[in-house]
């Protein structure tokens, strides 16, 4: 398989006073094509961080990181933008849509970052639409929404572009159970498909969706756990 993401000794601090405060020391890891990895661990531990400098959302850390084979930690802040833009779609745990914007105006956002022609875009947030069920949600607004309603045009906003990665923090930490399994069922049918997912979790029964848990704490990469194949 081929690897897609490698860090290399990735750290992050903040100065305080004379000293420093680290929140990721020493991170060593890698991520295979089609994976399906979960980030666990206690409050504190690191684990959105880390999540934020992989989707390339953070640039303030130390070491080294590859993504697709691009040397991360040498790339200029375009360059990053352009690497996150071409590869990786992320969705937050408070969903992140744009309150003045409908449903289609919200995926439709992605796409004018990439200068998509107004016919392609169409087409793209129809097939959007029809693929996540919300053709009926079009025209609402998101606080017209449900939490799950509102997730789920979230994931569809990130998988719009058909990224290779998508970066998860707490998807489903908003949610009430059966919007939880929906979402986690529909990164699963993601993943099948060939999408490489890293989300982090608080929940077992979320991270059993997956093939391997990280467990991070203060920090630090403290174990590692394969699961067992789905059916």
């Amino acid at each position: 398989m081929t690897t897609i993401i490698r860090t290399r000794d990735l750290e992050k601090y903040y100065p305080v006073g004379y000293g420093r405060t680290y929140v990721l020391r020493r991170i060593s890891i890698e991520v295979e094509e089609g994976e399906f990895v979960t980030i666990m661990g206690p409050s504190g531990a690191g684990k959105s961080t880390l999540l934020h400098i992989l989707g390339m959302l953070d640039g303030r850390w130390q070491g080294e990181y590859e993504f697709h084979g691009q040397p991360v930690h040498r790339l200029k802040p375009r360059q990053r933008s352009e690497l996150h833009k071409a590869h990786v779609g992320f969705v937050f745990q408070s969903y992140h849509l744009l309150d003045d914007l409908t449903v289609y105006e919200n995926l439709e956002v992605p796409l004018t970052y990439r200068r998509i022609k107004r016919a392609e875009r169409q087409a793209l947030v129809c097939d959007a639409l029809d693929r996540f069920g919300i053709v009926g949600k079009k025209d609402l607004f998101p606080n017209q929404l449900s939490g799950g309603q509102q997730q789920l045009v979230g994931v569809a906003r990130a998988v719009i572009m058909k990224p290779s990665v998508i970066f998860a923090d707490e998807p489903t930490g908003n949610l009430h159970s059966d919007q939880a399994r929906e979402i986690m069922e529909l990164f699963q049918r993601l993943n099948a498909g060939g999408t490489t997912i890293v989300q982090v979790t608080h929940s077992q029964e979320n991270a059993a969706y997956g093939d391997r848990i990280i467990h991070l704490k203060d920090g630090w990469v403290v174990d590692e756990t394969r699961l067992e194949a789905r059916a």
